[in-house]
């Protein structure tokens, strides 16, 4: 089968072979339950589980003792937000987040408030940016929580996150970031940030499906969401998911010996895509959807006007693209990020979303340069005949 260059690194990556090559012997020879700590195979799981703790933390600029693992960034969301409201009750019921956030925060955001959680939802400007007058504005006395995608996964946009969670400390409340399209592709320093609680997920980075994180800062109240033998330090239960521990290790000690050097290749192959797409297709009229500097080097969405989006994206087959999130494959809507951004109808459903990753080539962006020009030009060439 001859599949189509991929560029929808922001829906998921391959597994890196060198990640693959540290996780493999604990499906095999190291299979020991990593809570079984009376021989050898539980001892030699433990230490690994501790290994890649470490190497996390490092990436993250946190402590070990801070990084709770999970089956993926929904999971840690739900902890997280459902975590603090449950522990932090008797302080107040307000919530404030973005209305661009994933839908693993906005749909968590909803369940709390059947459980008497009061939301008040931030709404970009065209750019996708939020400020933090914004902010200021919506605190309360009875605000608990706020929660700001670090990057959007539709639009690279990157929020002024360290001023946002200063703001949010000085008001008194915690400050959780989900931070899945960060990691790995911008610097993170958690030391040096008012950041209480932070989101990611392995298959982002190189890692597999079903591991991700949970970043806690010391002494922060949450309250565990699954129960049953204690594990992570009473936050989160269950046998842990050792191979994919290590992976996740092993992806985070890989971004962080290559992040600046494959920011600045990412940012570059994103600028000749979007140049060559705007040349070749001699459309003076595509929009880009998020801010021009503010956004992610590997992040490129374009709007294209006069087009039947369906077809669009039905016809570039050629190359894997996306026009929103994967978690909303299913819906038939318009991208509520692009809608909360102002886009109407039309443009929101004629939008791409073209994100490189570690494996996209130069002439994986020519190719994809050529095909969208090409199909843009067919399907204007069949409305003109009508």
């Amino acid at each position: 089968m001859n599949y189509p260059t991929y560029l929808d690194y922001n829906a998921t990556t391959p597994v890196d072979e060198r990640v693959l090559d540290a996780m493999l012997p604990y499906l095999t020879t190291h299979f020991g339950n990593a809570a079984s700590r009376t021989h050898v195979y539980g001892l030699k799981a433990e230490e690994a589980v501790d290994q890649a703790r470490r190497q996390l933390a490092d990436l993250l600029g946190a402590h070990p003792v801070e990084i709770v693992f999970t089956s993926g960034a929904t999971e840690s969301i739900n902890l997280a937000l459902k975590g603090v409201f449950e522990a932090n009750q008797h302080r107040g019921n307000h919530i404030i987040t973005v209305q661009t956030e994933h839908k693993a925060v906005l749909d968590t955001c909803e369940h709390l408030t059947q459980l008497g959680a009061e939301v008040t939802y931030l709404q970009p400007d065209e750019t996708g940016l939020i400020s933090p007058q914004q902010l200021i504005a919506a605190l309360t006395p009875q605000t608990v929580l706020v929660s700001v995608m670090w990057a959007n996964n539709e639009t690279g946009v990157i929020q002024p996150i360290a001023e946002l969670a200063q703001l949010t400390h000085e008001h008194g409340a915690l400050f959780h970031t989900d931070a899945t399209q960060a990691v790995g592709k911008l610097p993170i320093d958690l030391s040096t940030l008012p950041i209480d609680l932070l989101s990611l997920s392995g298959h982002k980075l190189y890692a597999p499906k079903g591991i991700g994180a949970l970043y806690v800062r010391r002494k922060t109240s949450l309250t565990a969401q699954q129960d049953g033998g204690r594990h992570e330090r009473g936050r989160r239960s269950g046998t842990l998911n050792v191979p994919g521990i290590v992976a996740l290790g092993a992806a985070a000690e890989l971004a962080g010996s290559m992040l600046d050097a494959e920011a600045q290749r990412l940012a570059l192959l994103r600028d000749r895509l979007e140049e060559g797409i705007r040349t070749h297709t001699g459309a003076t009229n595509l929009r880009l959807n998020g801010h021009p500097q503010q956004r992610l080097p590997n992040t490129l969405n374009l709007a294209f006007p006069d087009t039947d989006g369906e077809l669009l994206l039905m016809s570039l087959n050629q190359i894997a693209v996306s026009n929103g999130s994967a978690c909303n494959a299913a819906s038939t809507d318009p991208s509520h990020v692009l809608k909360a951004m102002g886009l109407p109808d039309d443009l929101a459903y004629a939008s791409v979303r073209f994100s490189l990753g570690r494996f996209t080539t130069e002439d994986d962006i020519d190719l994809a340069i050529r095909h969208v020009a090409d199909v843009v030009e067919s399907l204007r060439l069949a409305m003109a005949r009508g």
